[in-house]
């Protein structure tokens, strides 16, 4: 899938960007940067775009939550544009659009990214699958208290999963792919059912360990 990609960009961002991942939560490691990138191209199959900035974007998208979580959407986008590689390899013009992609792409924004990018990032980010989910839900309230136990963090996990993934909650698909509608659907029924996601959740955390 990363075979229309200069050589030289997939290895200045897998040897200098995508490593910093490393520093943040497991529910952002560089395995979710991979995923991001994987889904990101699947999706811009069917659009008139530039797959390196479509890749670019998936690199950088939350390489901003080394700055600030609140913030980290702009921090990202100024973090691609000052980057010297990257002004050297692009435009400024395709520069500007990734940058705002990057600002477009967290969840809980309430207004449709600018361009397709945008949308493309937003899409590819959601990565919905109701494990995976429940799995990065209890992997960000486990990075700051690993001895804590699962009845300690369940009502946390809940809370995060009913405020963005349940009905009128703020996540947003802008896109409306066919798999991620399906996928949002499975994932509420499972919110919605207070034993199932309980047990479901006290699975995964078995599964992972702390």
């Amino acid at each position: 899938m990363l075979q229309n990609i200069d050589p030289l960009l997939i290895k200045y961002c897998e040897t200098n960007i995508i490593p910093k991942y490393q520093q943040l939560d497991l529910a952002h490691h560089p395995n979710h940067v991979f995923d991001v990138i994987e889904k990101s191209l699947m999706i811009a199959k069917d659009y008139d775009v530039n797959i390196e900035m479509v890749y670019v974007v998936a690199v950088y998208h939350d390489i901003g939550l080394l700055v600030n979580r609140k913030t980290h959407h702009i921090d990202g986008g100024k973090t691609l544009e000052d980057d010297a590689f990257i002004q050297n390899y692009f435009t400024k013009d395709e520069i500007l659009v990734m940058k705002q992609a990057i600002e477009d792409h967290r969840a809980s924004n309430d207004h449709a990214p600018r361009t397709i990018y945008g949308k493309i990032i937003s899409e590819a980010d959601r990565l919905i699958d109701p494990d995976q989910i429940i799995l990065r839900t209890i992997q960000f309230r486990l990075n700051g208290s690993r001895n804590e136990d699962f009845d300690t963090i369940y009502e946390g996990v809940k809370a995060h999963l009913i405020d963005k993934y349940g009905h009128g909650g703020y996540l947003k698909l802008w896109l409306k792919t066919e798999q991620n509608e399906t996928q949002l659907s499975k994932l509420r029924a499972i919110i919605d059912d207070e034993d199932e996601l309980y047990k479901k959740a006290l699975h995964i955390f078995n599964t992972i360990g702390k």
